[in-house]
């Protein structure tokens, strides 16, 4: 189990642990106003940059969990670093989709916090894995 060492580190911890939860509203407490989410990926589906906050939610984060029965996917951080306001850390991301096949992908995240909030999110992940997955498109 991956245990803080800053209030940073904590801040991203309790963020997947919200974001596992599925809380939209609680996610949103979490974002900074003018923050971004970037996975950096081309060519699958939520590719590309989503903000500010609330557009991160409504538009980018909600139809994405509306791919998984409710409660998942589920984030498992396995590996932290930070300095300063930045944060790197590794997971693995796993859950079952509506129609019943299972999720399960690995990713690393470079975060910044600005004011005590997420403020940028960098996601990388196995984007073969997802374009295969569901389908290519984006």
């Amino acid at each position: 189990m991956v245990t803080a060492r800053t209030p940073q580190e904590q801040l991203v911890l309790d963020f997947f642990r919200i974001l596992s939860s599925g809380d939209l509203e609680a996610i949103r407490a979490t974002l900074h106003p003018d923050a971004t989410w970037q996975p950096m990926v081309e060519g699958v589906p939520g590719a590309g940059i989503h903000g500010p906050r609330d557009k991160i939610v409504d538009q980018f984060l909600a139809p994405v969990r509306g791919l998984f029965v409710p409660g998942d996917p589920k984030t498992t951080v396995d590996r932290m670093v930070s300095t300063g306001d930045t944060v790197m850390c590794e997971s693995r991301g796993a859950g079952t989709l509506r129609d019943g096949r299972q999720y399960n992908n690995r990713y690393a995240w470079s975060i910044d916090v600005r004011d005590d909030r997420i403020y940028a999110i960098r996601e990388y992940m196995d984007s073969h894995y997802v374009a295969t997955l569901f389908g290519g498109g984006g």
